[in-house]
């Protein structure tokens, strides 16, 4: 029977082919509202002043507690196979934008 809940619940999801490379970024600006969560995700660069939003996500509370629990897992994942994450402390300003420090250059 869990077999067949399991074929029953699959989803098949497709990557378009101008998404396979998907879109880096090293900042995260996260603002709510009473209904939507939106998450813009952006590049930035050092000695720029300007940043752009590769792209923006708006989910519900549901959801985004979801997003928040699948990441912990999957980080749980990672750190058992690869070792611990030592995160840099992120920098956040007023008004909720999260700076995530960029590596050292190496020469």
């Amino acid at each position: 029977m869990a077999n067949d809940n399991q074929k029953q619940n699959q989803i098949q999801i497709e990557v378009p082919t101008d998404e396979m490379q998907g879109r880096y970024a090293n900042l995260a600006v996260i603002s709510h509202g009473p209904n939507d969560f939106f998450i813009d995700m952006v590049m930035l660069a050092p000695n720029m002043p300007k940043a752009r939003v590769q792209s923006r996500i708006i989910m519900t509370p549901e959801n985004a507690k979801q997003l928040l629990i699948a990441l912990n897992e999957n980080i749980q994942k990672y750190e058992s196979t690869f070792g611990e994450i030592t995160p840099r402390q992120p920098r956040r300003n007023a008004d909720n934008i999260m700076d995530f420090p960029l590596p050292k250059g190496q020469a």
